[in-house]
């Protein structure tokens, strides 16, 4: 559902020194683009598999959000950190650990028998997963000519497509045909593979300049995200007291706002430097890709919780129904560059945002009488539109950004993507919560899915007016031709 073709992961500053380069990329390429379809293939194949996972630990299939939020928020905590630990540590060492921490955590969800348990493996993985595409591209970055980075990148994100185009499928048939354990433990031999091919293909490129890490920025950013996903889970499943949860919201907003001063003092040398907000663009970017993606991230929870508990398809059948979703948005790609040359990104994102928003209400139009080829279009629309967001507005937030502000620019687009599709899971599924009780009743959770589209889909298109805030004379085009589309 999630696209995670379209995360960009952070992207640190070349080194100083030019690294002698392998007289072969292919392998190198292939490494990178294996660590990235492992990250992309877990952030799906988990969703078909929830109320499955549910059954097994004794859990109610609509409190098991955290296992996705566990996996989204660590990696939007390590995705900063992991390009200066590469810079310190050299890039084989950084990937090698990263796919360790994966395969161990794989290991670890496979064996969890409570969902505690469950939800600290996937940090584990989350770990793992987070290092795995930035230090993957950084290598490349910095191993290959940069005549061949361009075509060497397209390679290594097509992996970002096709993992959650099979994701939810596998998931759904392994749980079926086998057990929910195995959608972790077809990790293992990949992971195996991936590390001894990384001791030998993976070059161990360092910074010869040590830029000291801004450890206090970054307990703070990363604490408040913390307190503000804790906060809006405990509405959820954790089911905590609302004092509890407002002193959460007060401590996360505290800690982000404390960062902003921080950083102020800081200058340059902040986590993520201020200069930044100063293009309009990176500024409304950012936050458009903040609040839009809250929406669209909740849908990998909740579509298949929709069609397995309300709706009574099988595990497989809700996966199969996640292809059209994949499809469309591997189409929208080819309609991103046209559009925005000749409307413009103010016009293109006000207008698509809209059309997230109400594909996403529309979900509430389910029932289980309608025609399949009406679910499989609503699906397909949702797909499109979705995809073309995030292109469009990933293209938007980094077109502007000069060398020295690429890299923090772009590790910071990074965390908010993740932190976005965190938020997304915990505010829906304390949403869905809140309905449930309101409504009452097992026999009315079809209605409180509904009601939870609604809202949801409200809450997408009111991010519209965030990208309203465009400059109306934005160019139609780049002057050198069309705009470079951010996968």
């Amino acid at each position: 559902m999630t696209t995670t073709g379209d995360i960009t992961p952070a992207i640190p500053a070349p080194a100083s020194t030019t690294p002698p380069k392998p007289a072969n990329y292919k392998p190198l390429l292939w490494l990178a683009a294996t660590g990235f379809f492992m990250q992309a293939l877990d952030s799906t194949i988990v969703n078909t598999a929830l109320p499955a996972m549910a059954h097994s630990l004794g859990e109610s299939p609509l409190r098991m959000q955290s296992v996705i939020i566990a996996y989204m928020l660590t990696m939007a905590i390590v995705i900063p950190i992991s390009g200066w630990l590469a810079d310190r540590l050299g890039t084989r060492k950084i990937f090698f650990a990263a796919i360790f921490l994966f395969t161990v955590g794989s290991i670890l969800c496979a064996s969890s028998n409570t969902l505690t348990q469950l939800v600290m493996s996937r940090v584990v993985q989350g770990m793992g997963g987070a290092m795995l595409l930035p230090v993957g591209r950084l290598a490349i970055l910095r191993a290959l000519p940069r005549e061949l980075f361009l075509p060497a990148m397209s390679f290594i994100t097509i992996p970002g497509l096709v993992g959650p185009l099979i994701g939810p499928t596998l998931g759904g048939w392994l749980v079926e045909e086998i057990s929910w354990h195995w959608i972790f433990l077809i990790n293992v031999p990949i992971g195996i593979l991936g590390g001894l091919a990384t001791l030998r293909y993976m070059p161990d490129l360092k910074s010869d300049e040590k830029i000291p890490f801004d450890i206090g920025g970054y307990l703070l950013l990363t604490g408040g995200m913390i307190a503000l996903s804790f906060a809006l889970d405990g509405l959820g499943e954790l089911g905590m007291r609302h004092a509890t949860v407002t002193l959460l919201l007060i401590f996360g907003l505290v800690s982000i706002t404390t960062y902003w001063l921080h950083a102020s003092r800081k200058g340059e040398h902040a986590l993520f430097s201020l200069s930044l907000f100063t293009l309009p663009s990176y500024r409304i970017g950012v936050l458009g890709n903040l609040f839009a993606r809250i929406g669209s991230g909740s849908m990998p929870f909740l579509l298949p919780l929709l069609l397995q508990v309300c709706l009574g398809h099988t595990p497989a059948e809700a996966g199969m129904m996640m292809i059209p979703v994949a499809l469309a948005a591997m189409l929208s790609k080819r309609f991103v560059t046209p559009m925005v040359r000749r409307f413009g990104y103010r016009r293109v994102l006000v207008v698509n945002t809209v059309m997230v928003g109400l594909s996403i209400a529309s979900f509430a139009l389910m029932t289980g009488a309608e025609p399949t080829w009406l679910r499989i279009l609503q699906m397909g629309l949702f797909g499109f539109f979705n995809s073309m967001q995030f292109t469009c507005m990933n293209t938007l937030t980094l077109k502007d950004l000069d060398g020295k502000h690429a890299s923090s620019g772009n590790g910071l687009l990074s965390m908010v993507m993740m932190l976005a599709m965190s938020l997304g899971v915990a505010s829906a599924a304390a949403v869905l919560a809140g309905f449930s009780e309101l409504i009452g009743g097992a026999a009315n959770t079809l209605a409180a899915f509904h009601s939870t589209f609604i809202t949801v889909g409200l809450m997408t298109s009111a991010a519209a007016w965030i990208f309203w805030q465009l400059p109306h004379d934005e160019p139609l085009c780049e002057e050198k031709g069309d705009p470079v589309v951010v996968q």
